[in-house]
């Protein structure tokens, strides 16, 4: 036994010295890692503050035009700051989570200076959700034209995000109105992501006939994004954890309530990245530069940067709270905060538009 004492010995030192280096190694990484979020936080400006519960960016030339979910628009244009006030054709909700939710400018906005709306309205004691058109007229909004309504609205889980996708139809994301089996109902609009022509018809290629629904099987999607491929991605609250980013495909089911995160079953699919069962992201607004995807994360309190190519996230920033939605353009990410929806705790001046380059 003797013999074998020193080669056990320096087996030891050995392992202990691999440790101390890993040890030095994983802090040095985490260091470099802290060190480049505090410089990125460092390069981050803010273009706007005082925000009501914010929820969606848009732009136009040089103009911002930020949804607010008690219904109004805030314009930002040559750092001047004007509050639009909205007519609506029904009660807004003031429920939590409810309210105008999902705004995008129509794709000749400079000339007919129409917008896309997604709202969650009261009537007698129910909810809805609708989709309509709103003008620009004399620095305020009206309501104009009915896309689609009384899209159950349930407690929670509106969804909500609207977006224009590259084939120039209008896309929305709408929650399973905490009734989880509609997700699964192709007869039903909850719990799905929908694809709309601009006038409100039916588009004749969608996967269902006579049918807004594009994807289904969905909990509460609230982010849309294309990569310059055409490729389609979404952002989903999963429930308590498993949140997901999904890649969409035309008539596929993505398996809420019968599976989700990793779990896998025969005709639904399983999302690209998941949050796991122990980690809650909460993901909102998605937007997409250069195969990086970037996430407004609402209860991870930060902008997620996910590498499509890589199969790898990182958190790219953080310390400015709730984050509802991301914009990007050729320099710029843009991102506001959601600090004072109820569920955060709002900083002076909140809530806020920020800046910060590429």
């Amino acid at each position: 036994m003797r013999r074998y004492m020193p080669l056990l010995l320096l087996t030891m030192i050995l392992c202990v010295a691999c440790t101390s280096t890993k040890d030095k190694n994983n802090k040095r990484l985490e260091g470099e890692e802290n060190h480049a979020i505090d410089a990125m936080n460092a390069s981050i400006e803010i273009i706007a503050d005082q925000l009501q519960t914010p929820w969606s960016i848009q732009k136009s030339g040089d103009d911002f035009y930020i949804a607010e979910r008690p219904g109004s628009i805030v314009k930002i244009a040559e750092g001047a700051f004007t509050r639009q006030q909205i007519t609506l054709k029904k009660e807004l909700s003031s429920a939590p989570e409810a309210g105008l939710l999902g705004f995008v400018l129509a794709p000749n906005f400079p000339t007919s200076q129409v917008a896309y709306a997604y709202y969650t309205y009261v009537e007698k004691e129910e909810q809805f959700n609708r989709i309509v058109t709103l003008t620009l007229s004399d620095n305020k909004w009206l309501e104009q034209d009915l896309i689609i309504d009384r899209i159950k609205s349930g407690t929670y889980h509106h969804g909500g995000r609207l977006k224009i996708g590259p084939d120039g139809k209008l896309y929305a994301t709408v929650g399973d109105a905490t009734q989880p089996s509609l997700a699964q109902d192709v007869t039903a609009l909850e719990g799905k992501i929908l694809r709309i022509n601009l006038d409100g018809s039916i588009p004749n290629d969608n996967p269902f006939p006579q049918s807004y629904i594009y994807s289904y099987g969905h909990r509460n999607p609230q982010g849309l994004a294309w990569s310059t491929d055409g490729t389609m991605y979404a952002s989903e609250h999963g429930n308590a954890a498993n949140d997901e980013i999904n890649i969409i495909e035309k008539g596929k089911n993505y398996g809420w309530p019968l599976i989700e995160g990793t779990e896998k079953k025969h005709g639904m699919i399983t999302p690209l990245f998941t949050s796991g069962t122990s980690t809650t992201w909460a993901p909102s607004g998605i937007a997409i530069v250069n195969d990086q995807l970037y996430v407004a994360a609402l209860r991870g309190t930060a902008v997620l940067a996910f590498d499509i190519n890589k199969n790898k996230h990182n958190e790219l920033l953080s310390e400015f709270g709730r984050i509802r939605d991301v914009f990007v353009d050729e320099k710029f990410l843009y991102f506001i905060s959601n600090n004072t929806d109820g569920r955060g705790n709002p900083q002076p001046q909140d809530d806020k538009l920020y800046r910060m380059p590429l």
